[in-house]
């Protein structure tokens, strides 16, 4: 498996095919997951990459909309076609889909602009958290279980993950509350590209959104039964930020119904930055009993 975070640049590497008809087609491998199924999170970092391929460079991601159609095979490579909805004056649209042996695994349209001056406001980070220093990493939570997610998130993420108030791998500790945040960076430096940056920042907003909703209800994710899966993911990318530099993913979960909760994030630098907005559904289902 090597080092998580090369395996992170590594998936991010797309191949050109050099396929030019309608469509513009690339490829990629995926990073080793314990449960056998593509990390959400990759698919929508590489499917932001494939379009970014076929931008004009003055021209930044700002908008994506994903929904998850399929579970990825790790062993498959995924073929991702972008196609070149729009380009005009400011703006450029793609569509991007990516396959695994023929079938769509994700359908992503992501929006880019060209880099202009306006009205420029943001909601504040919250105030008065604990520094990333002041908390536990997933190792020392984590690090003593011998099973294979354990080992896996404790020791083979690219971005190092801290909780506030506390994690809920084993048992939701306090009051079951619809929000939280976590401290998360890369684990160690990356490249100086911006474009690079963002992917991984679209890679890491899948991480714990999705731990706003079952913490409300009290699952942790060591709960019997529990099965959690992404719906959609929507995310918004408002100003640059270095991804190897402490991050605040503050998160909440606003409704829950139907088998489905909604989960809300924003991701600030350490000075207090607003770099993305995120919004995903999840599908939930819950063992009997709980």
């Amino acid at each position: 498996m090597g080092d998580p975070l090369t395996g992170l640049l590594s998936a991010l590497d797309l191949a050109d095919t050099g396929a030019r008809t309608s469509e513009d087609i690339f490829t990629g491998s995926s990073q080793w997951m314990p449960h056998g199924r593509v990390f959400g999170g990759q698919v929508l970092a590489q499917s932001l990459v494939a379009a970014q391929r076929t931008i004009a460079p003055d021209r930044i991601a700002h908008s994506m909309h994903g929904y998850f159609l399929r579970p990825g095979d790790l062993d498959a490579p995924i073929t991702f076609s972008v196609d070149r909805i729009h380009d005009g004056r400011s703006f450029s649209t793609r569509r991007t889909q990516a396959y695994q042996d023929g079938r769509p695994i994700l359908s992503m349209i992501a929006s880019f602009q060209d880099r202009d001056d306006g009205l420029d406001h943001q909601v504040d980070m919250p105030a008065d958290l604990p520094d990333p220093d002041e908390l536990p990493t997933a190792a020392e939570v984590l690090g003593d279980i011998d099973h294979p997610i354990a080992r896996s998130w404790a020791y083979e993420r690219p971005f190092d993950i801290r909780h506030i108030p506390s994690p809920i791998y084993l048992s939701v500790d306090g009051a079951h509350v619809p929000h939280q945040a976590v401290w998360l960076k890369a684990i160690g430096p990356m490249p100086d590209d911006e474009n690079l940056h963002r992917a991984a920042l679209v890679f890491a907003s899948d991480f714990t959104i999705q731990e706003s909703v079952i913490r409300r209800h009290g699952l942790a994710w060591a709960t019997p039964g529990l099965k959690v899966a992404s719906l959609d993911h929507a995310m918004w990318l408002h100003r640059f930020g270095r991804v190897d530099e402490w991050m605040l993913y503050a998160q909440e979960s606003p409704n829950a119904i139907g088998g489905r909760g909604l989960a809300q994030g924003r991701i600030y630098s350490r000075d207090g930055i607003l770099l993305a907005s995120v919004a995903q559904e999840i599908t939930v289902r819950v063992p009997s009993g709980n």
